[in-house]
Formats: C-alpha cells, structure tokens, sequence
C-alpha cells in the first residue's frame, strides 16, 4: 500500500519527473498532469515513441534512450503495460516509479520493490502536489 510517506517523499525529492506515456493531446491526463507539474516547478521529460516534443521538451522514443540518469518515472500507460515499464525503469537506473490514478499492478510493485525503487500506484501527481502543496524541489 502507498503511503503519504512515500508520496512526499518523492514529491520532495525529484526536481524531474520523466513521464512515460506523455501525450501531445492538451484534453488527456498524460499531457495536463505533466504540464501542470512543470508549471508548479518540476522539469519534463517526455517519453512516447512518436517522438517530437512536448510541453517544449525533446520527446524521447523510450525509456533507455534518455540521455541523463533518470530518477523519478511517471506512467500513463494501461495497468497491463505497467510490468515491462517497470523493468525499463529499472534497467534505466530509476530510483522512483509512480503509477497514475487506475493505474496498478502487483507485478510491476514487486519488480520495483524488488529493485529498491520507491513506488507509488494509483495516485495523481496534480492531486498529490495540491494536498501536500508542494512545489518542485531546488536540488
């Protein structure tokens, strides 16, 4: 079960959330969580495999072809998808995985656990920020 704990301590202690799943599409969670996240602070980095850019950024096909060592990973992707986003997480280096709101998996917990990330499933990134009303850390 996620705890606030977790929830703030990740929200504390990431400056950058790489965010799998972004989409170009103002109307969809994958694009205004991440938006709002950089307005509140955090910086983006997409990934999707159309590539291009949002929300200003260089948009990356995945998660093993982003250039700088990736922290905090966020995910809008089906539940299903979670498990293999989860290995590519751990094979990037993370040391953070949050799932979005509906978003859960047992399996995609236990490979993250397993790799000493810290985990947060089924919760918004917008609804958490507002909560704790943080801003992004100045690391």
């Amino acid at each position: 079960m996620t705890t606030d704990e977790t929830v703030e301590k990740i929200l504390r202690g990431y400056d950058t959330i790489t965010v799998v799943g972004a989409s170009t599409d103002a109307a969809k969670p994958a694009h205004y969580v991440p938006e709002h996240m950089q307005q509140h602070g955090w910086r983006i980095v997409p990934v999707n495999p159309r590539g291009g850019t949002i929300l200003g950024e260089q948009v990356h096909e995945s998660l093993a072809q982003v250039p700088e060592q990736v922290g905090l990973v966020d995910v809008f992707r089906p539940s299903e998808q979670a498990p293999d986003v989860a290995r590519q997480a751990v094979a990037a280096g993370a040391t953070a995985l949050w799932l979005q709101l509906h978003i859960a998996s047992d399996e995609a917990r236990r490979i993250a656990e397993d790799a000493g990330l810290l985990y947060v499933e089924n919760r918004c990134l917008i609804i958490e920020q507002r909560r704790l009303s943080l801003s992004a850390p100045e690391l």
